[in-house]
């Protein structure tokens, strides 16, 4: 995003209702100096949203869902993201002495798949509950920053009216490597940093300690069996 905050002054929220389920969608309309954002969601989901560099829309529906059309939503959306401009001068003064509303991020730093050494994979870090957006979001590898194959896409707009956005590092796990996933925002006084590591367990382990507790647990067993065994035999024997 070329800018530290967007100015969100629309959100629409239509309710489609089909014979057999009944789905929520929303529009989200937002803007600022130099960016824009106009998004489609479906179910809480993201189905569309315009690409203003590339001057088109893109459909974010997974292959196996039906897709609706989209036709003509991205011309829509070049004359709202005027309009939303052209508010925002007008909204600015407005409200030029209420200071705007932060809310501090929350972040998660997880593996989209089981972590084996040397095998592809991808690390996320999910950012969530801030406003206004976006994040900034920074990688780092043995303490060095990474740029190569990350990713992040555009805010997407909670129920609550914050924000969530994703970001994504594309990675090969080796032991002993530590990744780091850092989230600027307004609302943070410092970076919000998670860390997360390559510790894979070692294969075998478990069984072969269960099967050493295991022996340690019979021997204690069989000297304590053996020790009331024999002073049994002594008590009978002074009996």
């Amino acid at each position: 995003q070329g800018s530290a905050e967007m100015e969100l002054l629309l959100l629409c929220v239509l309710l489609c209702v089909s014979a057999e389920v009944q789905h929520d969608s929303f529009r989200v309309l937002a803007c600022s100096d130099t960016d824009g954002l106009n998004m489609i969601t479906l179910d809480g989901e993201e189905a569309w949203h315009a690409d203003f560099i590339q001057e088109t829309g893109v459909d974010t529906l997974p292959d196996f869902v039906s897709h609706p059309s989209f036709s003509g939503i991205y011309e829509q959306s070049v004359g709202q993201l005027q309009v939303c401009k052209n508010n925002l001068k007008i909204i600015r003064i407005g409200l030029k002495d209420i200071p705007d509303p932060l809310d501090p991020p929350t972040s998660l730093l997880y593996t989209t798949n089981k972590v084996e050494l040397g095998e592809k994979n991808i690390l996320v870090c999910h950012v969530s509950g801030f406003y206004p957006a976006p994040v900034n979001v920074s990688w780092t590898r043995n303490g060095q920053k990474v740029t190569e194959g990350t990713s992040i896409n555009i805010p997407f707009p909670n129920e609550d009216f914050t924000f969530t956005q994703i970001s994504r590092l594309q990675f090969v796990p080796q032991l002993g490597d530590i990744y780091s996933c850092s989230v600027e925002h307004p609302a943070l006084k410092e970076p919000l940093t998670r860390i997360w590591d390559v510790d894979v367990p070692q294969p075998g382990a478990g069984p072969a300690v269960f099967c050493a507790v295991g022996l340690i647990v019979g021997l204690l067993g069989v000297a304590v069996g053996t020790f009331f065994l024999i002073r049994g035999t002594e008590l009978i024997g002074r009996g």
